[in-house]
């Protein structure tokens, strides 16, 4: 039974694949069509985001059953083709979540204290208390907008403010509890002073946070975005930050990644993005919020538990 690896995660995955019988083949450095080669007998495939996973690249694997990603969206793997081909998809948003949480809150606690700019003035030789004055997380309501693994794992690192966390989730219900408020999405118009996004990127949710969604709430908000890039219309979010509906945001993840994500910069910078990079009211990672030390070994184990449970 041959699993071929696309990119690289963490090895305890080929660990415990190996010892449960399966050839683990390692193809992260080889080319695509190096790749296709070797898949035709392949009864499973681990991928990170190197491969798109369509058609035309699964017609290769006759025999297989199983896709695992290491990470939390499957939004480069086509859903449809593998359930006609009866493939299980396998994903891991159990690995990252704490990860995804801390951070979240990592960046939002960095705003309010203007701790990014802060840091580099001190070091440049300028000591301006004033300017950098900081606003404080109490007393805040925090709209989460989908409540899965992430969505709960941030509340979950919320309860020790004294903030009001509401959520809503289209696709979930009865989950409120005494860490969260289960809402209608007018409800978070009406009442969120933060807003962060925990969903994932399909036909619902591309631009979900466009110029009707800032223009539809009562108060000024700070934005937050772990889940996809294209989540959020940069052209939107930069309109309300300029009409002070925005007042500021924390994006681990941007509309103008490629699948490559080291391949960010070799493009032409948008006026959008433009802005973002010079604004002192936004936080900026390189999509890493679900990336640590901890959540490497974290997702592979977890992918392990589901492939060996088959």
């Amino acid at each position: 039974m041959k699993v071929l690896f696309l990119d690289t995660v963490h090895p305890i995955l080929e660990q415990r694949l190996t010892k449960a019988g399966y050839n683990c083949i390692d193809g992260s450095h080889l080319s695509d069509e190096e790749c296709i080669s070797l898949v035709s007998d392949a009864v499973g495939i681990v991928i990170r985001s190197r491969f798109r996973m369509e058609a035309k690249f699964i017609d290769h694997a006759q025999n297989l059953k199983f896709i695992a990603r290491s990470g939390a969206g499957i939004e480069n793997i086509d859903e449809d083709y593998c359930a006609k081909r009866n493939i299980e998809l396998h994903n891991a948003p159990e690995g990252n979540r704490n990860a995804v949480g801390e951070h979240a809150l990592g960046m939002l606690l960095a705003l309010f204290n203007k701790l990014h700019t802060a840091d580099q003035e001190v070091r440049n030789g300028k000591w301006d208390r004033e300017g950098n004055r900081g606003v404080e997380l109490d007393g805040k309501t925090v709209g989460l907008i989908g409540f899965g693994n992430n969505g709960s794992a941030f509340a979950k690192k919320l309860r020790g403010f004294d903030v009001e966390v509401l959520a809503y989730d289209k696709y979930k219900s009865r989950f409120g509890n005494e860490l969260v408020q289960e809402v209608e999405l007018e409800t978070l118009y009406q009442k969120a002073d933060i807003v962060s996004f925990h969903i994932p990127q399909n036909e619902e949710t591309l631009y979900f946070a466009n110029d009707a969604f800032f223009n539809a709430f009562q108060n000024p908000i700070y934005l937050i975005n772990l889940a996809r890039g294209k989540v959020v219309k940069t052209s939107a979010l930069v309109d309300a930050m300029k009409a002070n509906k925005v007042f500021g945001a924390c994006l681990d993840v941007l509309e103008y990644e490629k699948t490559s994500f080291e391949s960010f910069f070799e493009q032409n910078l948008d006026p959008d993005l433009s802005y973002l990079l010079n604004s002192k009211n936004v936080i900026l990672s390189p999509h890493v919020g679900g990336w640590t030390h901890e959540s490497y070994f974290k997702l592979s184990n977890v992918l392990a538990d589901k492939i060996l449970k088959e």
